[in-house]
């Protein structure tokens, strides 16, 4: 009966090893052909989806200040499962991060990149702007 115990014993060390090897293994490189891959520039973007799908729609915002005056044209959908959302994510992020190392910090609002005195007027709690001094004669 102690025989079998520790027979039970040794084999739990193997059976976590491959589950251990597997964690370690170098990532492996996929080959992509890109070469029909169609490039489209988008400045816009809308995210819907289902409890199974996310829908990611990508288009172009001839208006990107204040409210477009005409509908803004989808010319992209990108239909992706949760799981490869997740892993799109991880991607997207490790990306921007590494572009704000090198760049600075993105600002998404355009009304601050158009207009940084505005947004620091906007800010609660912001001091008012100080009136030019009055030349003494």
């Amino acid at each position: 009966m102690a025989d079998t115990k520790k027979s039970a014993e040794a084999a739990k060390p193997a059976a976590a090893a491959p589950a251990e090897a597997a964690q370690t293994q170098q990532p492996v490189q996929v080959q992509v052909q890109d070469e029909n891959a169609i490039a489209t520039y988008a400045n816009f973007c809308r995210v819907t989806g289902s409890p199974e799908e996310l829908i990611v729609d990508f288009g172009l915002n001839p208006q990107p200040i204040g409210v477009p005056k005409d509908p803004i044209q989808v010319k992209q959908r990108i239909i992706v499962n949760f799981f490869t959302a997740k892993r799109l994510l991880a991607a997207l992020q490790m990306s921007v991060a590494r572009h704000e190392s090198v760049f600075g910090v993105l600002e998404t609002d355009i009304n601050k990149r158009v207009r940084p005195g505005l947004a620091q007027q906007q800010a609660p709690g912001a001091a008012p702007a100080a009136a030019p001094a009055a030349k003494k004669s």
